[in-house]
C-alpha cells in the first residue's frame, strides 16, 4: 500500500486546499475501493466523456444517480428478492454499491441510459463564453503626439 503525504504542499501554497484535499481524497477512495461494480471512463470527443458500468441484474428503479458540488454518484440498491431460490453457484454480482466520481469544474451530466446491463453516463464539459478565449480586433486610431498630449492636459 502506497501512502503519500501531501503535508508540504500544504505549508507551501494558497488556495490549492482543494487540489490537495481532492488527492487525499483520491488516494482513499483508492485503497479502499471494492472494485465493484466494473466501470470504463471513455474520451468521446473534445469536451465530451462516457462513464459505462456494469451493473448487470439492476433496474432503472435500483438504480441511483445525483450530482452534488462537481460530485456524481451512483448508488445501486438492489431490492429483496422473494422466494426460496436456492444457488448452487452465484457469480453474478447483486450486492449493493456507491460510486463516487469527482468532476472538473465545468463538467455536466447530459444524460444517463440503461442497456444490456450496462449504465451508461453522457458528460459534457461546458464553458462559459466569458470564459473562452477571444480576439481582440485591433483597430486604426489617432496617434496623438507628445506636445497635442500635453495641450489636451492643460486644457482639462
Amino acid at each position: 500500500m502506497t501512502r503519500f503525504d501531501f503535508s508540504p504542499l500544504y505549508r507551501t501554497t494558497v488556495g490549492f486546499d482543494h487540489l490537495s484535499s481532492l488527492l487525499d481524497a483520491v488516494t482513499r477512495n483508492d485503497n479502499a475501493g471494492s472494485g465493484y461494480p466494473p466501470y470504463n471512463i471513455e474520451l468521446l470527443d473534445k469536451d465530451s466523456y462516457r462513464i459505462t458500468m456494469a451493473v448487470a441484474g439492476f433496474a432503472e428503479d435500483d438504480l441511483d444517480i445525483q450530482v452534488e458540488s462537481e460530485e456524481l454518484t451512483i448508488r445501486g440498491r438492489k431490492s429483496e428478492e422473494n422466494g426460496d431460490r436456492k444457488f448452487l453457484h452465484q457469480g453474478i454480482g447483486a450486492r449493493n454499491f456507491e460510486r463516487r466520481f469527482r468532476l472538473a469544474e465545468h463538467v455536466k451530466v447530459n444524460n444517463a441510459s440503461l442497456e444490456n446491463g450496462l449504465l451508461h453516463i453522457d458528460l459534457v464539459r461546458e464553458i462559459p463564453e466569458a470564459m473562452k478565449p477571444r480576439s481582440i480586433p485591433i483597430g486604426k486610431g489617432n496617434v496623438i503626439d507628445a506636445k497635442a498630449r500635453a495641450k489636451l492636459k492643460q486644457a482639462s
